[in-house]
């Protein structure tokens, strides 16, 4: 009778532990593949999103009167094929923030940009000739382009030519001016 009783207990014992381990198991299981949840984002990232890459163009702030970066998102095509082009276009168009203002004549055309070295050669109708002559306009209208144009590393000087030649007005070859 003793070993009936144990034999009965042992057989109980044995299936507690197939019984637990079976929803233990399939426990540990349910918890891994729940805090393996997959992420998905609200908003797949288009192609054209991923072609874009971030300028900063310079202007004037019209508040304090200095010359003040505003990023732009610019498809990166348009940056490999003519940089150049792209870039003072956008300068041309003007900021899109109402705090800024447009330093370059509407009208101004980027007619050839190329480089000589580590200097940016900006070939641009005499429109340009057209800013304000009243206080830094021609210094703060240099100072956009160039501060825009030395930030493509490749980039640290500019020089200007008005329809293929030099100009007295823009003479000289500009170079970044360090900031404090």
């Amino acid at each position: 009778m003793k070993s009936r009783k144990t034999v009965t207990i042992f057989g109980c014992l044995l299936i507690l532990i197939i019984v637990g381990g079976y929803f233990g198991i399939k426990y540990v299981k349910n918890k891994e593949s729940s805090e393996m949840v997959e992420y998905t984002p609200q908003e797949e990232i288009t192609e054209e999103q991923a072609r874009q890459t971030i300028v900063s163009l310079y202007f004037l702030e019209n508040e304090t009167g200095e010359i003040y970066p505003e990023a732009r998102l610019v498809d990166i095509k348009d940056l490999m094929n003519v940089p150049y082009d792209k870039l003072m276009e956008l300068l041309i168009e003007g900021p899109k923030n109402d705090k800024l203002s447009r330093l370059i004549p509407e009208k101004t055309k980027l007619l050839k940009a190329y480089t000589e070295g580590d200097c940016l050669i900006l070939d641009v109708t005499s429109d340009i000739l057209g800013y304000s002559k009243e206080g830094n306009a021609k210094e703060n209208m240099i100072n956009s382009i160039v501060y825009t144009m030395t930030e493509l590393t490749e980039i640290n000087k500019v020089k200007f030519l008005i329809e293929g030649n030099e100009n007295e007005e823009l003479k000289d070859i500009y170079v970044r001016k360090m900031t404090t």
